[in-house]
């Protein structure tokens, strides 16, 4: 029998008909290998932005749509930047489209809004490495050069800064995306012409100064998108109801309660998951790359119905949208406030103080379009030096957007249901 080649035959040169982008094309093959890969094809069981469809329905994309999107991007930046007279290689270029396509490889379900608690201090980014790592292995090394770009620890820089950075294909996909998907028009971005003037000096991104009015509009449409979408004030609540079902869920099965679920999703519940576990127990990947959106809602549909007061409560009002009520203020809010509310809870659902705190929440929203702190985004300019985006720009709203704006939030539910209703959110019955 005549083995086939390792990343197979001819037809996988293959054409994805984006919506945002129209027709997007996969010119290598090994590429296409990557994208067929389980790990890859997992990202169309999550949603790229969490829990936002409750708020804005159109929002049901997922994180294959956008790194496809991204990779698209990446290829037309690096085509600018050649034909811009800098050198990169075949083998850099094929590196570089593998680093987007694979930065959020590391996501869980529902994306950041599991990072709480499925994993103990592990970041998204982290986990995508181990996951570059364990493909690299399968495919015989050649992901490393991948690997170094998104580690930045390759010498080209530009290249890493393609991948994460605040010019960089991420931040230029999902803008439009979500934009588009959301029906915020406020958050489209001329992205064609931002990749049009990037370009490279002494190793380091830059854009060109005429495009410095596309930068302008990038920022604000950035602000913009975390106040109408990312931090909607409903979309928050409902986030961390969920982070709050998954607390309970993990209280419950750690103190030996039984809790329907996944044999993926019960190991993570079961125990408390940390980078080391990652790096020596080749199993927690696999079992992390079995999770998916469908692990949560599968088990929340019968989570609603347990006899874990708490837990039936905050599944059930996802699953119906009942969510709870927020209030937004430039002032934190008082520990009498949030007693008087937890307290309220309490003698409403008749639970245990301890308990309320799965109920009400407070914290802080901070929306920063620019950090001019850690990452430049530096004009070339046409005398040839190089300056920072907020110095050069003749607009004030460059400067502005530097610094972060924040603001306090109190979270709790509402009780409107008539009593026949309440009761039986009482007694976990539907």
């Amino acid at each position: 029998m005549q083995l086939q080649p390792k990343h197979g035959t001819n037809n996988k040169k293959k054409i994805f008909n984006d919506p945002v982008y129209g027709f997007i094309s996969i010119s290598q093959e090994f590429i296409f290998d990557i994208i067929e890969h389980p790990y890859v094809q997992r990202l169309r069981r999550i949603k790229q932005l969490g829990m936002t469809h409750l708020v804005y329905p159109g929002a049901l994309h997922t994180r294959f749509h956008h790194v496809l999107g991204a990779m698209h991007l990446m290829s037309k930046a690096i085509s600018t930047i050649r034909r811009k007279g800098h050198d990169i290689s075949p083998a850099e270029e094929q590196a570089a489209l593998l680093a987007i396509l694979l930065h959020d490889i590391g996501h869980g379900p529902f994306s950041h809004a599991l990072e709480h608690d499925i994993v103990s201090g592990v970041h998204h980014e982290d986990i995508s490495i181990f996951f570059m790592e364990r493909l690299s292995e399968e495919y015989d090394g050649e992901l490393d050069l991948a690997l170094e770009i998104f580690r930045n620890r390759y010498p080209k820089k530009f290249l890493y800064q393609l991948v994460s950075s605040q010019l960089d294909m991420d931040r230029m996909d999902y803008l439009n995306r979500d934009s588009f998907y959301t029906g915020v028009s406020e958050g489209k971005i001329g992205s064609d012409r931002i990749i049009e003037m990037l370009n490279v000096v002494d190793g380091n991104l830059v854009l060109e100064e005429k495009g410095i009015y596309s930068i302008e509009k990038f920022l604000v449409a950035r602000r913009l998108m975390y106040w109408q979408v990312y931090l909607h004030k409903t979309v928050v609540a409902a986030e961390f109801m969920l982070i709050h079902v998954l607390r309970r869920a993990k209280e419950l099965t750690q103190s030996g309660t039984e809790v329907f679920c996944s044999p993926a999703l019960a190991y993570f519940l079961r125990n408390d998951v940390t980078s080391d576990d990652f790096r020596n127990k080749p199993e927690v990947l696999d079992l992390f790359a079995q999770l998916d959106d469908y692990d949560i809602l599968g088990a929340m549909k019968v989570w609603q119905f347990h006899d874990d007061q708490v837990l039936s409560t905050l599944s059930r009002r996802l699953i119906e949208r009942k969510l709870f009520k927020i209030k937004v203020s430039k002032k934190e809010f008082s520990e009498n406030d949030k007693q008087a509310m937890r307290e309220k809870v309490m003698q409403k659902l008749e639970i245990p103080f301890e308990d309320t705190r799965y109920f009400v929440y407070n914290d802080v929203l901070t929306n920063s379009a620019y950090n001019d702190a850690s990452q430049h985004i530096n004009l070339l300019m046409k005398s040839g030096k190089t300056m920072e985006v907020s110095q050069a720009s003749d607009n004030l709203n460059i400067s502005a957007l530097a610094d972060p704006v924040e603001k306090h939030f109190l979270c709790y539910p509402v009780f409107n249901a008539g009593k026949a209703r309440q009761l039986s959110l009482l007694n976990g019955i539907k």
